[in-house]
């Protein structure tokens, strides 16, 4: 009699609706981004550069869950686009420090409305369901 292996079913696999669910929810900034030459990841970069004045690399891939090698050529480009600047810290050298420029922050006037834009990618959803999942999804991400 051959075993089912119920644990390689992709129906009880956490890892699948979540890996499914995000790339839904990031396809769908995509058509708000794209005109602007931005990808996904960029874009959260920023979200979290118009929030702080500055932040270095390290801070920067903590808060996003991206590792150096992720940042490193994103953050080139984007200062090679004139978006932000990248300076050695004073107090040490071995950090990068990344700040935006004008272009950078006045990037943010024209991305203001793609948040509730995209919220149509979870339309099924209502507000309590969505804090619940933002909850759950927290706690998860607690355990790095």
């Amino acid at each position: 009699m051959a075993q089912t292996y119920e644990q390689l079913k992709l129906k009880n696999q956490l890892c699948f609706p979540l890996y499914a669910c995000a790339r839904k929810i990031t396809n769908a900034y995509t058509p708000y981004l794209k005109p602007l030459g931005l990808t996904y990841t960029q874009y959260i970069v920023f979200m979290v550069l118009w929030e702080k004045e500055e932040v270095n690399v390290g801070e920067l891939g903590r808060m996003l869950k991206l590792d150096a090698g992720t940042l490193t050529p994103l953050l080139k480009k984007l200062e090679k686009e004139g978006y932000v600047t990248r300076k050695r810290s004073v107090e040490d050298e071995r950090i990068t420090c990344i700040r935006l420029t004008g272009k950078g922050e006045a990037l943010k006037e024209e991305c203001k409305d793609i948040p509730g834009k995209v919220a149509s990618a979870v339309g099924n959803l209502d507000e309590n369901d969505v804090k619940e999942l933002y909850r759950i999804l927290y706690k998860v991400m607690e355990e790095d």
